[in-house]
């Protein structure tokens, strides 16, 4: 499994539009949902909003990961966004969150397909160099070509 293999063209936004944790959750739930990831938009929220409810799902680094199992997604996916000003998502550093990245997993997927894209994330994630190469792309596929770099 490849993070290119989630993640398509339609699952990636440069400057997302929302101001707050709550609309960027709501708009990379609609990335989802119109790229038909979805089978309910409203059951998968309420799976994301479970989850965050457990703890904040920004990591530090300027990254937030957040994710939910549901019955609600057809097939495993991963939308990216990007907030270059950043926004407050109660990260465990305290810092303003840039990258986001929201996994759906199908409820019947949850244990294995859950934690291999957690663990896909986080690995290359805690390089610096590529955060700050991810920080820098200006189109869709230069994100897509980035993450090719690596698989699982």
């Amino acid at each position: 499994m490849t993070v290119t293999q989630l993640m398509t063209k339609q699952l990636v936004k440069l400057q997302l539009d929302g101001a707050t944790k709550d609309e960027i959750m709501e708009e990379m739930i609609g990335l989802i949902d119109e790229a038909g990831g979805l089978v309910d938009r409203e059951q998968y929220k309420q799976a994301l909003y479970d989850r965050e409810r457990e703890g904040s799902t920004g990591i530090g680094f300027g990254i937030a990961i957040p994710h939910g199992k549901s019955d609600a997604v057809k097939h495993p996916c991963l939308a990216f966004g990007m907030k270059h000003e950043g926004v407050d998502w109660d990260s465990l550093d305290g810092e303003k969150v840039k990258l986001i990245f929201m996994i759906a997993v199908p409820e019947r997927y949850a244990g294995n397909e859950h934690l291999k894209i957690l663990q896909l994330l986080a690995r290359k994630l805690m390089d610096e160099t590529f955060r700050e190469q991810l920080l820098t792309v200006r189109k869709v596929e230069d994100v897509l070509q980035l993450f090719e770099t690596f698989q699982s």
